[in-house]
């Protein structure tokens, strides 16, 4: 039962890599946090390790996410090289900071971090013009150098810092930048492969200051029994999504892609 319940969350998190360009994170992490300290309780070492698993096993995830979800944009003609550079390169240098970052705070830290992170993006998305109403694909205008670099930066080391991909940074951004949200969503992808094998290393690599691993099926902070059933499904959530999203009216989308961080926000909070 507990694999199916995975399954399934695969299944939603390949939707919303294609949908929304999420790469997985805002559904994978609550999910198996919230799996993992129901059925290991904050004693066991590996309840207590809970938020770090559940990270470093979303960034896992999201690598493939990221690049299939990107491979089926490509195909689709949604993807902008002119908006990917060089902002791509300045979030994996913030990647390395986030991720390094992360395997040293507390679990509890990141998981308040979290909520915040979400709660700051839902009042940006609804308060601020651009967002919910957006602009003509006509007036989309590239990112100037000094805001790539500073946002690439921010957006590579929060996003590795919580395991999500970045999506909830680079949508919005590109999306006030003129960008249609089916567009919007689909280059959030490609940007989200730095963030997640700047990740998945760094919590590979802290397993080796523990004593002992978690479990036998873990490496480092990695769950490779949960990540292998979550890719799974996630790979057939994005064969069935992709088809979907030319079809979405745009401004529907957007109030969406708002309401799905509304509900992941709750379930971290009633975690």
């Amino acid at each position: 039962m507990l694999y199916l319940f995975l399954g399934l969350a695969g299944l939603a998190s390949g939707v919303t890599a294609v949908l929304f360009g999420f790469g997985g994170g805002f559904v994978v992490v609550p999910v198996l946090y919230a799996t993992l300290t129901a059925a290991h309780g904050a004693n066991d070492a590996l309840g207590a390790a809970a938020m770090h698993v559940a990270v470093a096993t979303s960034t896992c995830v999201m690598i493939v996410n990221a690049l299939a979800a990107t491979r089926r944009h490509r195909r689709a003609g949604n993807l902008r090289r002119e908006f990917l550079w060089p902002l791509a390169g300045f979030i994996a240098a913030g990647a390395l900071l986030g991720a390094w970052l992360a395997t040293r705070a507390s679990g509890e830290l990141v998981r308040w971090a979290f909520m915040a992170y979400l709660g700051i993006t839902i009042l940006d998305c609804l308060l601020r013009r651009g967002f919910l109403q957006g602009e003509p694909a006509a007036g989309a205008r590239p990112l100037p150098l000094p805001e790539a670099a500073g946002g690439g930066l921010v957006i590579g080391a929060v996003a590795a810092f919580l395991g999500v991909g970045g999506s909830v940074m680079t949508v919005p951004l590109l999306r006030r930048r003129g960008l249609p949200m089916a567009q919007a969503a689909a280059m959030a992808n490609p940007l989200t492969v730095p963030v997640a094998v700047a990740g998945t290393l760094a919590y590979l690599a802290a397993g080796r200051g523990m004593p002992a691993p978690l479990a036998p099926w873990i490496a480092g902070y990695v769950d490779l029994l949960a990540f292998a059933v979550l890719t799974a499904g996630s790979l057939a959530g994005i064969r069935l999504s992709a088809p979907l999203l030319p079809r979405i009216p745009d401004r529907l989308h957007a109030r969406v892609y708002v309401a799905l961080l509304c509900a992941v926000l709750l379930a971290m909070a009633l975690a």
